[in-house]
């Protein structure tokens, strides 16, 4: 909108305006000199008190007008100079300016309002609201403002006028910005409207955005490829050309839909967009590699990709140009033919490539180096060279790849192959090759350098290693666990003996005592030690886990004391599993204390079940985890962690990083045990600082359907059997059964008690004979089977060891079975029952006793046999 000139300004109206009137003085003047002339016909004594009246008056008038003028109620010429200034800058304001009272009533509008209203007076002086009426996006847009106005809101809007109202008739459209704000005066409320006329900033807005849609399209449609990424890898831009080479839809890029790695190789993303630089460094570089359409074939390009670093030396948004130089994409010529073929066996081989100049600094790599090192592959022009080799090389290898790549240097052909550790990323072995290049003073460099990536072979053969040493340390476990079992048999039978002999008021019989509870105190270190090897002895059945944890939750919160919450979360509808109810209570109850000191200030154990689906399991990838149903058991802890060296040792036995006497680093050994006798899979998650995660897999168990039995009659009981008929077991009695009296451990029979171990021998043979059996002892298998064929009168029992030297157990099982098939056996061994049950004939019958035990379970074990 033009300026204004000075007479146009001079036509604002300003209902609010009370200009000084000289006619009015001149009337209050008049008045004075008429009361003046009056009074001087009116007698002294009758003017006096009228004059005194007048006088009064007047000075009354003037205290008033004193006490005005010093609460500002009236001004001097000064104030009112600046007011009149002020004025003048809103009268002349390009904008249009009215300002409405309460109820719509105009009291200013400035003269730029009054051309574009068509207006002169107040009395054909329109409003905004009357002034903008068009479509309804106008209306809408007034009716907002109208409302804010009336809120004493402040509120602005662009409408568009075709055609604009009177002012711009000549045009045919016009844009404008309305604006409504309340004004802040003390006795009425008055809102201020504005209009401005901006057409013109709207016309080069879309000027501008013209020009950006044809530098758009300009650059879609360029013979060439270009494309955006962010730091995080997602491509922001791509153009049409490449798109299309790639085989993408444009309507996928930009909102991350796209990301850098799905049209690079593998792992080459992140060394693309990532990395440091110097602060505020712009960096180009180019590269030869295969990009990966869409369908998964390669488009071999050479890209010249740019990134700038910030302050802080982390990477900007990049951009970068690609040029397809697939067959027929740059040239026909054979020699360029010949190069991009090269280039491609180059970038696409998967052996780490590089050529290195005489001080090992990296002139070129490929593709495959870049994935293993984590470095860009750069191809430069021979002018720079990189960072030297070993800057990717662990501290304790440098060496050795700098002497091989001086050797090298040097023209010698028989250096031998290097093992390096790699720098970044961690974790990761390399087997590296040097050669000379046979150009040494060429661009190319004077070394070859040659990689294997050796991680996972390195990992399985840690594994291997591992597993070995595991193993091992598991059967020497085993060994020591079955001779020490034989001494703590030894002594806690002599034990049982005394303390049958001594009453409770003698003076040894509290040693005795002490004797055997530090005897059984041993037996539960041997007990964890099979329970490490896999040798123990488990009694599987189906639980469902969330009652097993919720039978746990007062003895966990005993254990864990007051500073560490404990907070318990059941999957729905959990699968049942078969495992042996006490250990599996053994391994939560290891679990939860080994996190309870893992929070010495205090944290939170959570303890969470879930069922995991066949496809899921196999989604975890982890070695020795079938891919089939399984229930999870995770136990978290928010404690101080572990690093990698200690995470790779705390299934071992004897490990423990708890202080002296404050542990014997079997807890987490037996819990690995028991989890793989149990069938199941054990994984451990630590991040120092964080706490550790123990999620461990047992599988899903599924019941065998049931075949329905033929009815029969109902089975009469033996008093051989000591079965009770079905209808007497069938009522229930709602009293409480009585308390069962003391079982009657004597007997009568012939036990033939194998056992190589002469006070273990001995001492069950005096238990036995004590409680009124007939015992035949034997000191290996052979011997046990020349008193079977010497003796006349037959054996009840068999009471034998499983370890025995010249004769096992099993195979002394088997020799008696051949004239003696319904003979009664009774195992005893301080290793598991399935160890040996293998070397039996299936459905072989016997029972089971683990050493070691105490004489009242072998005397109820015998009488429970020789009943049943």
């Amino acid at each position: 909108m033009p300026e204004l000139s000075s007479s146009a300004a001079e036509s604002a109206l300003d209902r609010s305006e009370r200009p000084g009137r000289v006619s009015l003085l001149l009337l209050l003047a008049g008045l004075l000199v008429g009361a003046a002339v009056g009074l001087s016909f009116v007698a002294n004594e009758q003017a006096q008190p009228i004059i005194l009246g007048l006088l009064a008056l007047l000075a009354m008038a003037g205290v008033f007008c004193l006490f005005a003028f010093a609460i500002g109620a009236i001004q001097l010429t000064g104030q009112g100079t600046r007011n009149d200034v002020t004025k003048a800058v809103v009268d002349a304001a390009p904008d249009g300016m009215i300002a409405m009272e309460e109820g719509g009533r105009p009291i200013y509008a400035n003269a730029a309002y009054l051309k574009l209203a068509g207006s002169d007076t107040f009395t054909n002086l329109r409003p905004v609201e009357r002034v903008f009426v068009g479509s309804p996006e106008v209306s809408e847009a007034v009716y907002r403002l109208a409302q804010a106005a009336r809120e004493g809101r402040s509120l602005s809007e662009e409408i568009r006028m075709a055609p604009p109202p009177g002012g711009t008739a000549e045009r045919d459209f016009a844009w404008f910005r309305i604006g409504v704000r309340p004004l802040p005066l003390p006795r009425r409320p008055v809102s201020l409207w504005s209009v401005a006329d901006i057409t013109h900033e709207r016309e080069r807005q879309e000027n501008v955005f013209q020009e950006l849609q044809h530098a758009i399209d300009y650059l879609d449609h360029a013979p060439a490829g270009f494309m955006a990424v962010d730091p995080k890898g997602s491509v922001v831009y791509m153009n049409a050309t490449l798109a299309a080479w790639l085989g993408h839809d444009l309507a996928q890029v930009g909102s991350g839909g796209l990301r850098l790695s799905e049209i690079l190789p593998d792992d080459l993303g992140p060394v693309l967009v990532g990395g440091k630089g110097e602060p505020g460094e712009v960096r180009t570089d180019r590269f030869d590699l295969d990009l990966r359409r869409r369908n998964g074939h390669p488009l071999s390009a050479r890209l010249y990709h740019r990134v700038a670093y910030g302050q802080d030396g982390r990477p900007g948004d990049s951009r970068t140009l690609v040029l397809n130089r697939s067959a027929g994409g740059e040239t026909d010529d054979p020699q360029q033919a010949a190069e991009l073929r090269f280039d491609r066996f180059f970038n696409t081989s998967p052996v780490a490539v590089a050529t290195l100049a005489a001080d090992g600094r990296l002139v070129r790599a490929n593709a495959s180096f870049a994935r293993l090192f984590g470095t860009l592959p750069r191809t430069g022009d021979g002018s720079e060279v990189g960072p030297p080799v070993r800057d990717f090389v662990v501290e304790r290898d440098r060496h050795v790849i700098e002497a091989a790549a001086r050797a090298a240097a040097e023209g010698r052909g028989d250096v031998p192959p290097v093992e390096i550790g790699v720098s970044a990323p961690v974790n990761r072995s390399a087997r590296i090759w040097l050669s000379p290049a046979g150009t040494a003073g060429g661009a190319e460099g004077a070394v070859i350098l040659y990689a294997l990536d050796t991680t996972a072979q390195h990992q399985l053969q840690q594994q291997v290693n591992q597993a070995q040493k595991m193993e091992m340390v598991g059967q020497l476990a085993g060994g020591i666990a079955h001779d020490f079992n034989n001494v703590l048999q030894a002594i806690i039978g002599y034990s049982d003996l005394l303390l049958a002999s001594h009453r409770p008021t003698d003076p040894a019989f509290q040693d005795i005592m002490q004797i055997k509870q530090n005897a059984n105190r041993a037996a539960s270190l041997v007990r964890q030690l099979l329970a490490f090897s896999r040798r123990q002895t488990l009694r599987p059945e189906v639980i469902h886990l969330g009652e097993a944890l919720s039978d746990l939750t007062l003895l966990l919160k005993r254990l864990l004391g007051e500073r560490v919450e404990l907070d318990l979360k059941h999957g729905r509808d959990l699968w049942p599993v078969k495992a042996d109810v006490n250990q599996f209570e053994q391994v939560i109850v290891n679990l939860a204390v080994n996190a309870r000191d893992a929070m010495p200030e205090g944290g939170r154990l959570l303890i969470r079940t879930a069922n995991m689906i066949a496809e899921a399991v196999g989604a975890l990838r982890l070695n020795g985890l079938p891919g089939t149903d399984h229930v999870l058991i995770e136990v978290s802890d928010t404690g101080t962690g572990m690093t990698p060296e200690v995470m790779e040792k705390i299934f071992e036995p004897f490990f423990t990083t708890k202080e002296v006497n404050k542990g014997t680093g079997l807890g987490l050994s037996t819990v690995f045990g028991i989890v793989k006798q149990s069938g199941g899979y054990i994984d451990v998650r630590s991040t120092v600082g964080q706490g550790t995660v123990f999620a461990i897999y047992l599988p899903r168990h599924v019941p065998a359907p049931e075949v329905e039995a033929p009815e029969a009659l109902p089975e009469i009981a033996s008093p051989a059997s000591g079965t009770a008929p079905a209808a007497a077991a069938a009522p229930a009695s709602a009293a409480e059964p009585p308390k069962p009296p003391a079982r009657d451990l004597t007997g009568h029979g012939t036990i033939l008690l194998v056992e190589d171990e002469d006070p273990v021998r001995a001492v069950n043979g005096r238990a036995l004979t004590a409680r009124g059996y007939t015992v035949l002892e034997a000191a290996s298998g052979l011997e046990a089977l020349q008193i079977m064929q010497e003796r006349e009168v037959p054996v009840d029992l068999v009471v034998s060891d499983v370890v025995m030297p010249e004769m096992d157990g099993p195979t002394l099982l088997r020799e008696l079975r051949k004239a003696h098939p319904n003979l009664k056996v009774i195992f005893v061994s301080g290793y598991a029952e399935d160890a040996f049950r293998k070397n039996l004939p299936d459905g072989e019958e016997f029972n089971f006793l683990p050493k070691p035990f105490s004489l009242k379970q072998l005397v109820e074990t015998v009488k429970t046999t020789m009943a049943g």
